[in-house]
């Protein structure tokens, strides 16, 4: 099975081939059409549909997935989320999402006037690319999960999903 990623980040390419072992995987920059930070879990559910829509769209996809990573808000205070999305090529579509982890207080003014999570993380960490590798959840959980990780559990929800109601 052809299976077509809406993203060249390394994270989340390397997810795709952790859960689907037995599939060809390609990748492309897929837009997601919204924020460049998305705030809200429906903003990040929407850019996650919106890559894997594009994907599937491709002539050689069997499936498209879009994964997208975002920020979301209870009781005032700030949590990454991060969704997944799985079509198909009849345009069926599948959601998930992933585990929430509370973000320092500080990054709430940044994050709500549109600056990206990433950027913010590599100050924080000291570190440059943080959203290419571990993420920001390898450092607020000290390297004990990681981004891809996140994304490994989206999509076996994802695969679990399309696997069951396509029996």
């Amino acid at each position: 099975m052809n299976i077509v990623v809406g993203s060249k980040n390394p994270t989340k390419v390397e997810a795709a081939r952790a859960v689907f072992t037995s599939d060809s995987i390609a990748s492309f920059d897929a837009p997601s059409n919204v924020s460049s930070q998305p705030i809200t879990d429906e903003e990040t559910r929407e850019g996650a549909i919106n890559r894997a829509k594009q994907c599937a769209s491709n002539d050689e996809a069997d499936l498209g997935i879009g994964l997208e990573g975002g920020v979301m808000e209870v009781d005032g205070e700030l949590f990454l989320c991060n969704w997944g999305a799985l079509v198909t090529k009849d345009e069926k579509i599948y959601t998930a999402s992933g585990a929430r982890i509370a973000l320092p207080r500080e990054f709430a003014k940044e994050l709500h006037s549109g600056k990206e999570l990433g950027s913010l993380m590599d100050g924080y960490a000291q570190r440059e690319g943080v959203s290419k590798k571990e993420g920001a959840v390898g450092i607020l959980t000290n390297d004990l999960v990681s981004r891809q990780a996140m994304f490994e559990h989206v999509l076996t929800l994802l695969k679990g999903q399309w696997r069951f109601w396509n029996k």
